[in-house]
């Protein structure tokens, strides 16, 4: 199986746009108002899953063209679209071969999808590449301390071994670290660290139960271990132990999680 095949696997499996919407639904419409969208922009969304970016940005009255590795995604999202009474292009792409023409957009954005293409200097420059001179880049990126940081972190045991070459998602959260991809082709990067509150299980094990029927890189973990009883138990341990941990509810009350993000907004340099 090819990176891609394997990318398009992982976040096809169970329903991601269910989590998305039940989960991080703040942060798309937060994304599109940092980033300054509005009437008259031409925007892509890189890695847009199901649009939970490229609809608030489509409603924000922008030109919008929704790319994704996952077709699956792209279906659910054209589906959301007609529901929301909006309409945008929706592109299969790969973040780190877009196939748009150099400076194409006024803003390019990202929300927890970018990020975990394996090669982020390449990203980085494919990002910077469909941007105009002066345009914006506006990406939401987990944090490597955060919560969804730290859940991969447990996960990462009982996965396969990424490819050569591959960085940790949640460098993307980093200040320095983006700064360094971007290095002068931007004129200016600001970061702001946020919090989506995640209110809904009544219990870790709740949470637990929830990831691994609905989010793909929990399902695959599980599937990558399927033969092995000792190992699938030493994971339900380990994400039980996790969930247990951060749950900020005091003793008796529904659990309560904060997801910590980043929102980078940069912009590129004139020519």
């Amino acid at each position: 199986m090819s990176d891609r095949e394997r990318a398009r696997a992982i976040w096809a499996a169970g329903d991601f746009p269910r989590v998305a919407r039940e989960t991080i639904k703040d942060v798309g419409p937060a994304l599109v108002a940092a980033a300054g969208v509005g009437p008259g922009q031409r925007v892509l969304d890189v890695a847009a899953g199901s649009g939970a970016t490229s609809i608030p940005a489509a409603l924000a009255g922008a030109d919008v063209v929704a790319s994704d590795i996952t077709p699956e995604l792209l279906d659910a999202g054209r589906a959301a679209a007609l529901v929301a009474g909006v309409g945008l292009e929706w592109v299969e792409a790969d973040a780190e071969a877009l196939p748009f023409p150099d400076a194409s957009f006024d803003v390019v954005l990202s929300s927890f999808g970018a990020m975990f293409a394996p090669h982020h200097q390449v990203v980085a420059d494919e990002l910077l590449r469909v941007v105009r001179p002066g345009g914006t880049i506006a990406m939401a990126n987990w944090t490597p301390e955060g919560w969804v940081g730290q859940f991969f972190l447990t996960m990462l045991p009982f996965l396969p071994p990424p490819e050569p070459g591959a960085l940790p998602p949640p460098a993307w959260g980093v200040e320095d670290h983006v700064r360094a991809l971007f290095g002068d082709a931007v004129s200016a990067v600001g970061f702001e660290r946020r919090m989506q509150v995640v209110d809904r299980f009544a219990t870790p094990e709740a949470l637990i139960a929830y990831y691994r029927e609905h989010f793909g890189p929990t399902i695959m973990a599980y599937r990558s271990i399927a033969d092995d009883p000792e190992r699938i138990a030493a994971l339900d341990a380990a994400l039980l132990a996790f969930a247990t941990r951060m749950n900020l509810a005091a003793d008796g009350e529904p659990a309560r999680y904060a997801f910590e993000y980043v929102i980078v907004v940069a912009r590129r340099a004139a020519a």
